[in-house]
């Protein structure tokens, strides 16, 4: 092999060898599955034609060609025009399993995001540590998750499950800032159904350990999507309202729309039910508050009675944290907090401003709640928001009770700018578990009937003099009482004021949330 022309013919069968290096028995074998190829995937990822790989002739020292690529494809490609890494399982070499080179080849790329500043994504589908391998392949999962310390925080990082993945191919996509996944086709588990019938005789099946469905219902998943291209739809919209990295901003996009008050935002004068416990859905009044109604949900199936998700204001990212009034009536649970918690550092990570969209009862009672731990777990929330150093607009638009209006983005944890419906009430408690404690000395003897027309006595006067927003408003707690027409343009005014916020931290060496 002396000839130019030798030598490029036998690099361009090394580089057809390497595309699909599992060969025709491995292409059968995903076709009958129904799955694409890890870089069938990738393509779905990248704007077209903009993806570059490297490291496709890398394999494990003494590996025949079907072990090109080690069971990984990296590279970096362009998502809506900005650079984006990102690595993708190949589960035809070693099923997708780790080992040395596999683990350096991820390494390099999250160094290279990491120097770049650009998000990675990565598409998981494998089996776990290469058990062939020993005790180097669980050395390499270590260097991929000390790596992945490295960029938490300074750039987004989004993790794909597909297949079925498990150990630690679940241990390091749970470190990273969201998982998503694919209805009937993806799979977490820290130890498959196989292994545990063997150790412990327990016979579960695939479904009921680690369904997508179950996983986003216990909140280690933060989507599901119905097909893989919908799921890497999702991921491009993602990140279309997180900057690159955290020393830069969102794109912005479409500025300045609607600048008056609109058929849309007079609607909102009219929305809130006269009851105070009537249902609604408060992704219509979501719908009805940001820019063209635009709002990327997170962790819709975990935890309903709060709502996360990013939208924007003016054109610039915003995070959203709303009650939902339409489950459990917006009460605030250990989940829920939980899911606001992970929520709000996220965006504060990312320098994204927050904005509260509050209508709560107040937190959920119950033996249940105290043995799962919720005054240390729920009380994450408040830290966080105290912690978080964005720009920070509440709303409140119906109930604001107890403990849960401290949390839900109140004056006295940090907001930077508080508004209010006249439908709001903020209160320690309703008026009905008001009258309950109040009036029942004053009724102890009385007849059934006076003793209930002096409760009703006692809610109305509470409900007109005292659960009010004016009493917050004479106090400072709540700068301004407005129109739910006008709630948009408030929002858009109080974001731009404070668009440039500074917050100094007290230096040390970390905070102390109670985990």
């Amino acid at each position: 092999m002396n000839t130019t022309a030798e030598k490029l013919a036998d690099l361009r069968a090394k580089l057809e060898a390497s595309r699909e290096p599992g060969g025709a028995k491995a292409v059968a074998k995903r076709a009958k599955k129904g799955i694409p190829s890890p870089r069938e995937r990738l393509e779905m990822l990248f704007d077209p034609g903009t993806f570059v790989e490297f490291g496709a002739l890398v394999k494990t020292p003494g590996a025949a060609e079907s072990g090109y690529g080690d069971g990984v494809v990296t590279g970096h490609g362009r998502v809506h025009g900005r650079p984006v890494a990102a690595f993708s399982h190949d589960q035809t070499v070693y099923g997708g399993s780790v080992g040395e080179m596999f683990g350096r080849k991820v390494c390099y790329l999250m160094e290279w995001a990491g120097k770049l500043g650009c998000p990675i994504v990565g598409i998981n589908d494998s089996g776990g540590a290469r058990i062939q391998d020993a005790v180097v392949s669980l050395a390499w999962y270590g260097e991929m998750a000390k790596h992945g310390e490295l960029l938490s925080g300074l750039t987004p990082q989004i993790s794909v499950i597909l297949g079925k993945c498990a150990g630690g191919a679940v241990y390091c996509p749970a470190n990273t800032d969201v998982l998503v996944g694919v209805e009937d086709n993806s799979y977490m588990f820290l130890t498959g159904p196989e292994v545990i019938k063997q150790v412990s005789g327990e016979d579960v099946s695939p479904e009921d350990l680690g369904s997508a469905h179950n996983q986003a219902r216990w909140g280690n998943l933060h989507h599901v999507a119905p097909d893989e291209k919908s799921v890497f739809e999702w991921v491009r919209d993602y990140l279309e309202y997180m900057p690159s990295s955290a020393h830069e901003e969102p794109p912005i996009i479409n500025p300045g729309l609607e600048p008056e008050i609109t058929e849309s935002d007079l609607t909102l004068n009219e929305y809130m039910p006269d009851s105070d416990n009537a249902p609604y859905d408060i992704h219509e009044i979501i719908m009805r508050v940001f820019d063209d109604g635009s709002f990327h949900e997170i962790g819709e199936l975990y935890a309903p009675s709060i709502i996360t998700g990013f939208s924007r204001v003016d054109g610039r990212s915003v995070g959203v944290v709303a009650n939902q009034p339409a489950v459990m009536g917006g009460v605030l649970d250990t989940d829920s907090s939980e899911k606001a918690t992970r929520f709000i550092r996220l965006c504060d990570a990312y320098s994204i401003p927050l904005v509260f969209l509050v209508d709560t009862p107040g937190v959920l009672p119950g033996l249940a709640e105290e043995q799962k731990g919720t005054i240390r777990r729920s009380g994450r929330l408040g830290f966080a928001y105290v912690e978080a150093c964005v720009p920070k607009v509440t709303v409140v638009l119906r109930k604001a009770y107890g403990g849960a209006y401290a949390v839900m983005g109140s004056k006295h944890l940090g907001a930077d700018i508080n508004f209010a419906w006249p439908t709001a009430k903020i209160a320690v408690m309703g008026a009905e578990s008001a009258a309950a404690i109040l009036t029942r000395r004053q009724t102890e003897n009385m007849s059934a009937a006076d003793a209930d027309r002096v409760r009703r006595d006692f809610i109305d006067f509470y409900n007109l003099t005292m659960a009010t927003p004016y009493q917050a408003a004479e106090r400072g707690y709540i700068d301004a009482v407005i129109e739910p027409a006008t709630t948009r343009l408030e929002i858009r005014k109080a974001l731009a004021q404070i668009r440039d916020k500074q917050h100094h931290i007290i230096e040390r060496k970390h905070l102390l949330m109670p985990i």
